[in-house]
């Protein structure tokens, strides 16, 4: 779930009134225009069926193109249509000169500026949605719904949390949260109203329209056209981009509308979201230069639809005066995006309040364990305090080694251990060189966590890394790559210490089994000296089985440790 993790982090410094406010600020600052992007041209010939306007002409017109058939050798339907291709096409000249040429079918030098313009301007909004929508569409909708109905978010955020369903219904059993937090999804789903709807499917739908205009294959419309010297610049026949053209087309008349405020807040917190770390960085400040571009970026696109008429274009091109744009479908699915993000938020939140329940169990366990000694967490590591830190697994684990070695460890195992280390006359001189071994091993535990504290730190290997990888100026997924490299670095580290420490203890466990002769496999044996060992002879057999003890509950300590945060 760490797109959830990444959309709760996104949001945590944003409070509803504060988005609330953002957006206001923004309407009543923005210079966005409300005048549609596309408009019908009124003047054109009406899409329609050559065959049927040529029923509909007076007799004695009908009959003049009789006349005409019989001279060049054509259908007067056809005459009739080549008329009004060229009507159609003097059109075209007198409102955009210099963009098509219909005699020879050319797209000349006019059109071309055009594109590229219209280019560079849908490409704004591909970086855009590439770093916002396409990353997670169930996150991106929720963020919306939360301008668009701040009502049914504040909802679903409250009544599906499990915290608050125990705080307010505290006798609730724990296999029951989830079902009462879904049906709490349901109700509040339910309660969206028409005007609701109607405002985050108008979102939904001029996002889709920007997502098909941004990832438009303008190249390959470009790329078709060659230098004309007798143009004095680019053409290209239209008739090879007319299935591009009438695509775009399409996407155009389809994006009517300049996008609402709240949609284009949406993408550029999304866009945002990896520098909010910057102390430097100003929210307003950036989100008005991105609306800024986006004004630019929608002033070409409408400039472009009055500017050149597409669809005269495509049909003079075509000979065909029925051919109209289409709208294309897209942004209905908003509602089933909306409702699994948080279905899947709620198993988040379900999965984190029952981690944090077996976290609180464990800080119970310890705090007996560990002789009311409080956790020494590690630093520099991600947390409620320290939003900002590692998030490495295995920290937990270091920071209850770390612990235990001060309070456990050195005042009570150590004597035991170093006794047996200087006084104890092993039978076996591999179980002597084992023993050395695993004993060095938890030795040197506290010194092996505070390197790798250090390392973890800003001036230390791992932390400068991930420092520099998080304000390097490069692509996401790069950026993204190269801090992924540095905490599964970290995180080996962190795992090696632990297996160390585990190891270490699970050797010593069995080398002290044998010494007290539990060991059946015979490997370990007593010590040869055991009766003449430092303390009364029963007294040191009762403080080396606790030590066992103590060894094996740091065992299934470091075992639950482990299943916890890898969230099993």
């Amino acid at each position: 779930m760490a797109d959830i993790g990444n959309f709760d982090r996104l949001v945590s410094g944003l409070s509803m009134d504060e988005r609330q406010n953002l957006l206001t600020k923004l309407e009543k600052q923005s210079q966005l225009s409300n005048e549609p992007l596309y408009t019908e041209l009124k003047e054109v010939i009406p899409a329609a069926d050559i065959e049927t306007e040529y029923s509909k002409l007076p007799w004695y017109y009908r009959l003049w193109y009789f006349i005409l058939s019989i001279l060049k050798a054509k259908p007067p339907v056809v005459l009739f249509e080549n008329k009004q291709v060229a009507s159609l096409g003097q059109k075209i000249n007198e409102k955009s000169p210099g963009l098509y040429d219909y005699q020879r079918g050319l797209l000349l030098p006019g059109f071309y500026r055009h594109m590229e313009r219209l280019k560079t301007a849908a490409r704004f909004f591909y970086s855009t949605l590439d770093i916002s929508v396409n990353r997670d569409r169930g996150a991106f909708f929720a963020f919306l719904g939360s301008l668009n109905m701040p009502e049914i978010h504040e909802r679903l955020r409250t009544e599906t949390d499990p915290a608050i369903i125990v705080e307010t219904q505290p006798d609730t059993p724990e296999t029951e949260l989830r079902q009462i937090a879904f049906r709490a999804m349901d109700e509040a789903l339910s309660a969206i109203t028409e005007e609701y709807r109607s405002a985050m499917y108008f979102s939904a739908r001029s996002l889709y329209c920007l997502k098909e205009l941004s990832s438009f294959l303008f190249d390959r419309i470009i790329m078709a056209f060659g230098f004309d010297a007798s143009a004095n610049g680019e053409t290209c026949s239209a008739n090879v981009v007319r299935e591009l053209l009438s695509a775009l087309d399409n996407i155009l008349a389809s994006l009517r509308n300049v996008p609402p405020m709240p949609l284009l807040e949406s993408l550029f917190i999304f866009i945002l979201q990896e520098r909010t770390g910057d102390p430097k960085f100003d929210i307003n400040r950036e989100i008005r230069g991105l609306l800024a571009k986006a004004e630019e970026s929608l002033d070409v696109i409408r400039e472009f639809n009055k500017q050149v008429p597409l669809t005269w274009i495509i049909r003079c091109s075509a000979r065909d005066l029925s051919l109209a744009p289409r709208e294309i479908s897209g942004g209905e699915d908003w509602h089933a995006v909306y409702r699994d993000y948080w279905k899947r938020r709620i198993e988040s939140f379900y999965a984190d309040y029952m981690r944090d329940r077996r976290r609180q169990q464990l800080l119970s366990s310890f705090r007996y364990f560990l002789k009311g000694t409080s956790l020494k967490v590690l630093e520099n590591t991600e947390s409620e305090t320290n939003p900002d830190g590692l998030p490495i697994r295995g920290t937990f684990g270091l920071s209850f080694l770390l612990t235990f070695y001060s309070a456990v460890f050195m005042p009570d195992i150590n004597k035991i251990l170093r006794s047996i280390l200087v006084d104890g006359e092993f039978n076996k001189k591999e179980n002597r060189v084992e023993f050395a071994e695993s004993y060095n091993d938890l030795i040197k535990l506290e010194d092996d966590i505070k390197k790798f504290e250090h390392e973890i730190s800003p001036s230390g290997e791992y932390g400068k890394r991930y420092v520099q990888a998080r304000q390097e100026m490069a692509s996401l997924p790069v950026k993204r790559r190269k801090i992924q490299i540095v905490i599964n670095e970290a995180e080996d580290a962190a795992e090696s210490i632990l297996e160390q420490a585990q190891e270490a203890s699970r050797s010593l466990v069995n080398i002290m089994g044998g010494i007290l002769g539990r060991d059946t496999r015979t490997r370990y044996d007593t010590l040869s000296n055991l009766a003449k060992m430092p303390g009364k002879g029963d007294q040191f057999i009762k403080s080396l089985d606790e030590t066992v003890q103590q060894l094996q509950q740091v065992l299934r300590l470091l075992d639950d440790i482990k299943s916890l945060e890898n969230g099993r």
